[in-house]
């Protein structure tokens, strides 16, 4: 589909190449991100304004290193490369690249050596300017037609520009948080350099994945598999939207979900919406088969294909399906497998993304697979799911199970379920839901001695986990008021039996995750 009102992102491999379209997206500009390997067919499909080169982790002196496709650097479009594509642009057009003695790594300081389009209203000669370096290779000789814009004590190219050829590139990276004028930059390439309005709203994004969802599945009949979550029930809305009674729900309730969770996605789906439900008991099916297993993978991996074995038998009952519907998000590719196909390093896998069994003969359907949370929130409000909803915390695909390191029991997921709404109803109680991303408890595979009453106990250890986050890819521990957590612990022992202990979780991502497991 064409968009010659958008840029179009060539992936080099960067672990943070989504946040630039999502810069893009914050500046009202539609965007699509693509791996390097596919950048030439997407640029003819796209047709897009613009072209932004990510970062990545090769090096441009290397002679099997990835490279900017010809057509792109021949079109005439306005072109931004960042870290790694500052250094392809240069290479390629005459310039030159040498390997770092050492790199430049975090925080650093640039001062803006002369005017450019990309500083309109922002920024000044003379002035110094926080930026987030991450390279190794740096660029030692200008290609023709370039000048330097910006310097650092590590780069002295920084940022270079080709004013004629509305071509610039910087050596930071501008996408990241850590750089904290890198959103308007983005913005300023975008209006000022492209010229584009940055009038690109959630509302089209919902009418071109209509379009696209019903080009795709034509007459066919869709299962859209319900986690409970956020993300699956905008996938399902958005779906219904596009196909109506071509779609059918099918909603797992493998014992792993939250307090109240299985009556609440029934009531909404079912009642509110009156779209076609089926629902799964599967608790034993599932408890049965995490028992006796502690490796996180192998629960996520067992988790994934048994939901996708229940998936199966439910469309040979409803007869006729040829697609399976699913809430992948971007973080989840991007943590797994690149975007489609790019070289992103692999985190750890998720039981959302990709590879259903061949003997399904089914085609998936993803129309979130592009977003971020926050974006699939502001969908689900076009979409007019209620607000409490909407909002709810992040929830992983493979529920409690990963929040119980070692094995998951009924038992343990009953424990873990009462002490982690009791902690979300404080959060609730105190105003402070929508302050933070993601709050959760996480039952340990601890136990110690406590004292209650008269008698010695020997009970699990709860962890409380809550973050603040921008975008899901880096993440603070939340600072909760003096009393609050003394106050949650108390509720938490006295109400639910089995636990004696409370700890909180200060780490912050990286260098941890957000989930345990």
């Amino acid at each position: 589909m064409e968009h010659p009102d958008s840029i179009l992102i060539v992936d080099f491999g960067s672990q943070v190449t989504q946040l630039i379209a999502r810069r893009v997206r914050e500046a009202g500009v539609y965007s699509e991100v693509v791996p390097f390997q596919s950048a030439e067919a997407a640029f003819a499909r796209i047709k897009p304004a613009a072209v932004i080169l990510s970062g990545g982790p090769a090096s441009v002196v290397d002679a099997e290193s990835p490279r900017i496709p010809q057509g792109i650097l021949d079109s005439g479009l306005p072109m931004l490369g960042i870290c790694y594509g500052q250094q392809a642009l240069t290479q390629q057009l005459g310039g030159k690249v040498e390997k770092g003695d050492s790199g430049e790594f975090g925080e650093a300081f640039i001062t803006v050596e002369d005017g450019c389009a990309l500083f309109d209203g922002l920024w000044a000669q003379g002035e110094r300017h926080q930026v987030w370096m991450s390279h190794g290779d740096k660029v030692t000789a200008l290609a023709p037609g370039f000048r330097v814009v910006a310097t650092s004590p590590g780069a002295p190219y920084a940022i270079i520009a080709n004013d004629e050829r509305r071509i610039y590139a910087m050596q930071f990276h501008p996408e990241v948080v850590h750089t904290p004028d890198g959103a308007k930059l983005i913005a300023n390439f975008a209006r000022h350099v492209v010229g584009l309005t940055g009038d690109w709203t959630m509302a089209e994004f919902r009418e071109a994945k209509i379009a696209e969802i019903r080009e795709q599945v034509g007459s066919g009949r869709v299962i859209c598999g319900l986690s409970g979550g956020v993300d699956s029930s905008v996938a399902a809305l958005l779906i219904h939207e596009a196909i109506g009674d071509q779609l059918t729900c099918v909603f797992v309730d493998g014992g792993i979900l939250r307090q109240g969770e299985a009556e609440q996605v029934v009531s909404l789906f079912r009642g509110h919406y009156n779209i076609p439900l089926v629902h799964v008991d599967a608790q034993e099916l599932f408890m049965g088969g995490l028992a006796g297993v502690t490796d996180p993978e192998a629960k996520r991996k067992f988790i994934g294909k048994t939901f996708i074995d229940v998936f199966e038998a439910e469309a040979k009952k409803i007869g006729g399906a040829e697609f399976l519907a699913q809430g992948t998000l971007y973080p989840d590719v991007i943590e797994s497998v690149s975007f489609t196909g790019g070289p992103s390093v692999t985190i750890k896998s998720h039981h959302n993304v990709g590879g259903l069994p061949e003997r399904m003969n089914m085609k998936l359907v993803e129309p979130l697979r592009e977003l971020f949370k926050d974006e699939v929130r502001v969908l689900g409000r076009e979409l007019g799911l209620p607000d409490v909803f909407v909002g709810r915390h992040p929830f992983p695909g493979p529920g409690l199970a990963i929040r119980i390191p070692g094995e998951v029991t009924k038992e343990r997921c009953d424990i873990l379920r009462k002490a982690d709404a009791i902690y979300l109803e404080e959060i609730r109680k105190a105003g402070l839901y929508d302050a933070i991303w993601q709050a959760f408890a996480v039952l340990l595979p601890v136990r110690s001695v406590g004292v209650m009453g008269d008698g010695r106990t020997y009970d699990s250890v709860l962890a409380l986990r809550a973050v603040t986050s921008v975008d899901g890819m880096t993440a603070q521990a939340f600072d909760f008021p003096g009393d609050f957590l003394p106050r949650v612990t108390t509720r938490i022992i006295n109400e639910v039996k089995g636990i004696n202990r409370v700890v909180y979780d200060y780490t912050s991502k990286p260098p941890g995750t957000i989930e345990w497991e």
